[in-house]
């Protein structure tokens, strides 16, 4: 049973193919029931892991893993049809990199830096700006899309000095990194 929240992080880590072989296939509706399951998948593994204490640390590896990939992926094929200027992508996949970066510095120190409310006032802003495109993409509706994700930008950038004057800036009495 502790492997749960595992096996449903590498789930998401193949919906990530699913997704762009669909979106290729400009199965742009499927692509949403794929995206939605994967977020779904996504809020099912944490809770499951959180409640049941069963993190682990390929789960700690995996989960962040695939959401980043999945964000990025759908991100690129929303970029390659012309539903999102370059910046978005640029901007969310150097945000990532330098997260990528930072928490294997962190995590190599054995500090682990959690996701908190702010981080998931921003993935659920960038979901719900995803799934506002493909009902754009699809139906043509809801254009404004775009000022969802300027929104989640802003907020993932304020979640990314966040994490660091959470992590950085708070010491213990012995000058070490607190642990978040």
């Amino acid at each position: 049973m502790k492997h749960i929240p595992n096996i449903l992080s590498v789930f998401r880590l193949i919906l990530v193919g699913v997704f762009i072989f669909l979106f290729v296939k400009e199965q742009y509706l499927w692509c949403m029931i794929v995206y939605i399951t994967a977020f779904g998948t996504d809020v099912l593994d944490g809770y499951l892991a959180r409640r049941n204490n069963w993190i682990t640390n390929a789960g700690k590896v995996l989960d962040p893993l695939a959401d980043k990939l999945m964000l990025i992926a759908v991100l690129s094929c929303f970029y390659a049809v012309g539903e999102i200027p370059l910046y978005v992508l640029l901007i969310i996949v150097a945000k990532d990199v330098i997260m990528i970066v930072i928490g294997a510095f962190l995590y190599s120190k054995k500090v682990v830096v959690y996701a908190d409310w702010f981080g998931k006032i921003a993935t659920g802003l960038f979901c719900a700006a995803i799934i506002l495109t493909f009902l754009h993409l699809i139906w043509g509706i809801f254009g404004f899309h775009l000022y969802v994700y300027l929104l989640a930008i802003a907020v993932a950038v304020g979640s990314f000095f966040h994490y660091g004057i959470k992590t950085f800036i708070r010491k213990k009495g012995n000058g070490r990194i607190e642990e978040s």
